[in-house]
């Protein structure tokens, strides 16, 4: 048996491969494998001058796919601020609540973990 460690989209998964010979039987076991490393924490998103005090952050993977709002902006409760895409749909970041975007995060194309902090409002 082999022991591979594995990180998919920033998880880290732990795995166990079997070996077989050429007739097709498995070969002995090996001893067990250690614990893996985990990886290493996403840096966080870069604080902009000026920016609100309303976060408006990123609820699942993906990359920016569009920006609805521009800085000034006045925008209302559950209005579209960013879209992201995720496994091919467009999911929109909407406003928590009503006010003024002072800051974009990101830029189109740009990856996001969720969590990802996209604008802020005042």
């Amino acid at each position: 048996m082999k022991s591979y460690t594995i990180t998919v989209n920033g998880n880290v998964y732990d795995v166990t491969v079997e070996e077989k010979n050429e007739a097709g039987a498995a070969s002995a076991p090996a001893a067990a494998p250690k614990a893996a490393p985990k990886a290493p924490k996403a840096p966080a998103p870069k604080k902009t001058q000026g920016a609100g005090s309303i976060r408006v952050e990123a609820g699942a993977a993906g990359k920016v796919f569009k920006i609805e709002a521009s800085v000034g902006q006045k925008v209302k409760r559950g209005e579209p601020v960013v879209i992201i895409e995720a496994m091919k749909m467009e999911i929109p970041v909407v406003a928590p609540e009503d006010g003024t975007v002072a800051s974009i995060e990101l830029a189109v194309g740009d990856a996001c973990e969720a969590g990802t902090l996209l604008a802020t409002l005042n």
